[in-house]
């Protein structure tokens, strides 16, 4: 499924869903809504999938994993050999995300998008990195949809699996850079705003960072109407890939979890391309870094989780199985009014 394939199945939600799992949790004997946004997860969920038997049991993280030729410009405190050791160490349980997936059952399934050496995941390479978008554009528009594509091609090959739920993730030196780059461009909010110290940067570091950020953006003018041109100019592989793989869920009405800002930051240029695929995110964790509410807000999202979280890999969705779990406990397990020999509670205006 390319681009535009995916792009005309993307349709609303299934209300008449929505209303039966409504309905469902007001007639189970507690307080109406007293779950809060456990009971709006669910039913969000109930209209993307399209029935009220909501299952979630089957998951698995996708982590998109690159490295950015804006490197060169002194932005991080670590080298890209950093993004190939944790790609590598995602399938030996070695990783913050692989060590988290197995104690909330979810499997893993990293992707190679465009690690700077070859790396023993699964290969999609486009190129061994984005080039320094502070002296050229990061890629071309053909490779930034191809990026999308491979997101699309991995939302297909998850649902031909039978995974009812994907949360999205990442590993690349350099991605907080573009993601900055890319959600100030596309929220037209200064840099400044937008751009934190991602793993461990010094002010010194933190200037430098916003410097070339700055330099790019002036340099190649992106388009902020136009998403694929802002992420080709100044986005990476990881990026694309992500947007890729939540319009492939809404494509394929398979619900994708939001994680930190690299994430969030394609879900907004997934959102930016068509906006119905937002009904199709679920929002997990309020990322520490700057731009994490501001991406939110932009979605129409409110994350359940505040934990300072910015590690990224995908670790802040993860947190959201447990919550997505309880809440499905009582969903499926509780008995209504009539079997605890009570009325039920009444909407009050």
């Amino acid at each position: 499924m390319n681009l535009q394939e995916a792009l005309e199945k993307i349709q609303p939600l299934n209300e008449e869903a929505m209303k039966s799992s409504q309905a469902h949790w007001d007639s189970i004997a507690h307080p109406l809504h007293s779950l809060g946004k456990l009971e709006d997860m669910i039913v969000q969920i109930a209209g993307i999938t399209g029935t009220p038997k909501v299952c979630v049991k089957k998951r698995v993280l996708i982590p998109m994993c690159a490295d950015n030729g804006v490197v060169e410009e002194g932005v991080t405190q670590t080298g890209q050999e950093i993004t190939a050791l944790v790609a590598e160490n995602f399938l030996q349980e070695k990783a913050a995300s692989s060590i988290m997936c197995k104690s909330v059952g979810c499997d893993i399934f990293p992707i190679d998008v465009g690690v700077a050496r070859d790396v023993r995941i699964f290969n999609r390479k486009i190129a061994y990195g984005t080039k320094n978008m502070t002296k050229e554009p990061a890629m071309t528009r053909e490779q930034a949809i191809r990026a999308i594509e491979i997101g699309i091609e991995a939302a297909q090959m998850m649902k031909e699996k039978g995974y009812h739920i994907l949360a999205t993730g990442e590993m690349g030196i350099g991605n907080t850079t573009t993601s900055s780059a890319v959600a100030s461009v596309l929220l037209d909010i200064p840099v400044e705003r937008m751009t934190g110290r991602g793993a461990g940067l010094s002010t010194e570091g933190l200037n430098r960072k916003i410097t070339a950020i700055k330099k790019a953006i002036a340099l190649h003018q992106p388009d902020k109407t136009d998403a694929i041109d802002v992420l080709s100019k100044v986005g990476g592989f990881d990026i694309a890939a992500i947007a890729g793989l939540f319009l492939g869920g809404a494509a394929l009405h398979i619900p994708v979890l939001i994680d930190g800002v690299i994430s969030a930051t394609g879900a907004l240029a997934a959102a930016t391309i068509c906006p119905l695929a937002k009904d199709y995110m679920l929002a997990t964790h309020v990322s520490k870094e700057p731009a994490g509410a501001l991406l939110l807000e932009a979605l129409g999202k409110e994350a359940p989780l505040y934990c300072d979280m910015c590690l990224g890999e995908g670790t802040g969705a993860l947190n959201l199985f447990p919550l997505l779990d309880t809440g499905l406990a009582v969903y499926n397990q509780m008995g209504d009014f009539g079997n605890w020999g009570m009325d039920a509670y009444q909407p009050l205006d």
